[in-house]
């Protein structure tokens, strides 16, 4: 079920807690919401994360959802179009911004040394 996102002024995140891998996900990808929720059956709400990838982690398939997305590379590198054994695809580096529509395939992904990523989800309003 989405959740509506509130005020929530400054404040530090605690880095070290509320980390889970996301379904499908493998082991050495975790996230972190920060705010709201995404109900993907009902196509509603938004939510805010950090996605973390461990050093030399990778997915094997493109991912496509029916959501807008729009990430931003915080630290680290990542690596997209690789393989299914993690060779290959193009490397970007801390900055880079990334925003896919509803029905983009993307991904695979792979992240060498590690990475932090800023997502945000959201569905177009009706």
């Amino acid at each position: 079920m989405a959740m509506n996102k509130v005020l929530n002024e400054f404040h530090t995140l605690d880095m070290s807690t509320g980390w889970e891998v996301p379904a499908t996900y493998p082991s050495g990808i975790q996230q972190k919401i920060l705010a709201g929720g995404l109900d993907e059956v009902n196509r509603t709400g938004s939510r805010t994360r950090l996605l973390r990838f461990e050093p030399g982690v990778f997915t094997t398939k493109p991912f496509v959802h029916e959501y807008w997305e729009e990430v931003f590379l915080v630290s680290g590198d990542l690596t997209v179009g690789n393989d299914e054994q993690g060779n290959g695809g193009e490397c970007f580096l801390p900055f880079t911004y990334a925003c896919r529509p509803p029905g983009a395939f993307h991904g695979p992904f792979k992240s060498d040394k590690g990475c932090l990523l800023l997502e945000i989800h959201y569905f177009d309003p009706v």
